[in-house]
């Protein structure tokens, strides 16, 4: 039975921006329904109250994006009961491997050239722009799943803010949610208590600096801009929503009502 009531939103302990997308709001006046479609950053820390939590929540299907090196780093999902893990990486672990580390372990004046006068921000709205071109595959799987009954379903990457931000957003838009309403559920990862939190290995002083901090930032933020580029895209290349759906990812319009029915209320 879809729930109907919004479930408390859960302080976890060991994940990071886990949130409910129930309440979002349709452009034909329905809503998406409670305790069917989650995000999160990565499993991997889930302590043990967190996993009775998310086992409770009755899962069929956990997506999961990362890649090898993600995996290498954080470490495998906690294990939950009667749950398909789909490992769907969108993010190739050899295509930035070195600017990550540099991210990491850099120092100051590695971090200035790396980052600085716009080149944080043009990374991540290059990263954007490719994922949404270069990953329809993935994008289809993850529609077709929960299509065929794939919910309660969660998805997530590391942070829980891009690669899942943006599949979370395909499949909003496939569900006819107002393009607002995404921008503002992305937005919210954003929250303090959500933020992912930026491990620097890094033995110098400047480490954490204010300076440092800021030119990190681009990279953990959450911004308009960014998911704004991954809309323009899709634009730029099929010329609507619709058609990026239809034609770039197989989701025919007797797929998108099965989503509707299994995902709205």
């Amino acid at each position: 039975m879809t729930q109907q009531v919004p479930s408390t939103e859960p302080e976890l302990a060991g994940v990071r921006n886990f949130r409910d997308l129930g309440g979002l709001p349709t452009a034909d006046g329905r809503r998406v329904a409670y305790g069917r479609l989650f995000r999160s950053g990565h499993l991997a820390h889930a302590t043990a109250e967190d996993a009775v939590f998310l086992a409770s929540l009755n899962l069929r299907t956990v997506f999961d994006f990362r890649n090898a090196a993600d995996h290498k780093l954080e470490g495998p999902d906690v294990e939950l009961p009667g749950v398909r893990n789909v490992g769907l990486p969108l993010s190739d672990p050899a295509d930035g491997a070195e600017f990550w580390r540099l991210v990491r372990e850099g120092d100051l004046e590695q971090l200035r050239e790396l980052l600085s006068d716009g080149r944080a921000e043009a990374r991540m709205l290059t990263s954007y722009r490719a994922i949404v071109r270069g990953r329809t595959a993935e994008h289809a799987r993850v529609l077709g799943a929960l299509a065929d009954g794939g919910a309660p379903a969660l998805m997530h990457c590391s942070a829980g803010k891009d690669r899942a931000g943006l599949s979370i957003a395909v499949t909003l838009l496939a569900l006819g949610v107002e393009r607002d309403a995404i921008v503002a559920d992305y937005l919210e990862s954003n929250a303090k208590h959500r933020r992912y939190k930026v491990r620097r290995s890094a033995s110098s002083g400047d480490a954490y600096s204010p300076e440092v901090m800021e030119l990190l930032a681009p990279l953990f933020d959450a911004r308009a801009e960014y998911l704004q580029a991954a809309f323009a895209t899709i634009e730029e290349t099929w010329g609507g929503v619709d058609a990026y759906l239809e034609q770039g990812l197989g989701v025919t319009p007797e797929v998108r009502a099965r989503l509707r029915e299994h995902l709205l209320d």
